[in-house]
């Protein structure tokens, strides 16, 4: 065998290892009853999402410039619209409310009087040109009509961000709309935190963040859960406080990136940066990051809320969303 032989051998046999590096997704002690999930932008539309079709195994959900529940109902071509980029056309809450509760009569998606009972945090920056106000004003208004309280309902719409994920120091300048979006702001003087925002509101009052983790960010296989055609990327990441790697029952959140910010796009920028886990930390709070990446038919690597994944997208039998709700049962030990 020729040296020359022997080098493309071991070298095919280190890239046969980096291809599986990543272990299964763990099973852990979890509360079914306090599964809570956020995003941002098209992950945001996919948090209301899972949080609609899911609804009664979830209490809360947090949409950082996010568009309403199935507002493109399947076409492409009102995405515009549904972005709140076509003066004088808003999405209308009302219809929206309809297909919600024409799919939960059919067994879609979970009853929608779950949805009574849920925290709600919405958000939109001022200065956010990608995600206009009209459209996250449709989120609002689609959780009203769904019965949630005012009390449980915080609609953030202040802050002179862009669109972006808020932390209290990492990322760009408050106003920019530029990768990796996130972005540090101050409200009032007092740097903003969205993360502890969104855990806060939905779980009440928290345990201070930490500053050094205790616990371990573990890479798993997520084609386990998703096929390829589903955009799914090969991997995935979960945060597991020290506390649950140890047999605590935790709690568990779901937050899904946005465009344009997978693990493939940005590296660890959301799910090491986007200040879930300093919370997650001190609280027994298991986070997943679930990730999706850029394809033909999805190239800005966004969440699927348009349909490229077929028609049921926005209900349980979604290609991603069954695939997230394995995940999470999975991490919570119901299977």
């Amino acid at each position: 065998m020729t040296p020359f032989v022997r080098l493309m051998q071991f070298a095919g046999a280190c890239l046969a290892i980096s291809a599986n590096a990543a272990d299964n997704l763990p099973s852990l002690k979890g509360d079914p009853g306090s599964t809570t999930v956020s995003g941002l932008s098209s992950g945001a539309v996919m948090a209301s999402q899972y949080d609609v079709a899911f609804s009664a195994s979830v209490r809360g959900v947090g949409i950082v410039a996010g568009v309403a529940y199935y507002c493109a109902g399947g076409d492409i071509l009102k995405v515009g619209i549904c972005m709140g980029n076509v003066p004088a056309m808003p999405p209308n809450a009302a219809l929206l409310a309809a297909a919600a509760q024409s799919f939960a009569a059919a067994g879609k998606i979970d009853s929608v009087d779950h949805l009574r009972t849920h925290r709600v945090y919405v958000f939109s920056g001022t200065n956010d040109q990608v995600v206009k106000p009209p459209a996250v004003e449709a989120v609002v208004s689609f959780y009203k009509l769904m019965g949630v309280d005012a009390s449980a309902l915080e609609y953030v719409n202040t802050v002179p961000s862009g669109h972006a994920l808020i932390t209290p120091s990492y990322g760009n300048d408050c106003a920019q709309n530029a990768a990796p979006l996130i972005s540090h702001c101050t409200v009032n003087g007092t740097p903003y935190d969205q993360a502890g925002a969104i855990l806060n509101h939905m779980y009440g009052h928290l345990n201070a963040p930490v500053d050094d983790l205790s616990g371990k960010m573990l890479t798993f296989n997520q084609r386990e859960f998703a096929a390829k055609n589903t955009a799914m990327a090969d991997d995935a990441f979960v945060y597991v406080p020290k506390a649950c790697a140890e047999g605590a029952i935790c709690r568990l959140h779901i937050a899904f990136h946005g465009c344009t910010q997978s693990a493939k796009a940005v590296g660890d920028k959301f799910y090491a940066n986007g200040g879930y886990n300093r919370w997650a930390d001190s609280n027994r709070i298991i986070v997943l990051y679930p990730q999706v990446n850029a394809s033909l038919l999805n190239p800005q690597g966004c969440w699927d809320w348009w349909g490229f994944t077929g028609s049921e997208y926005a209900t349980k039998a979604g290609p991603q969303m069954a695939a997230v709700k394995s995940m999470a049962d999975r991490i919570l030990g119901i299977n």
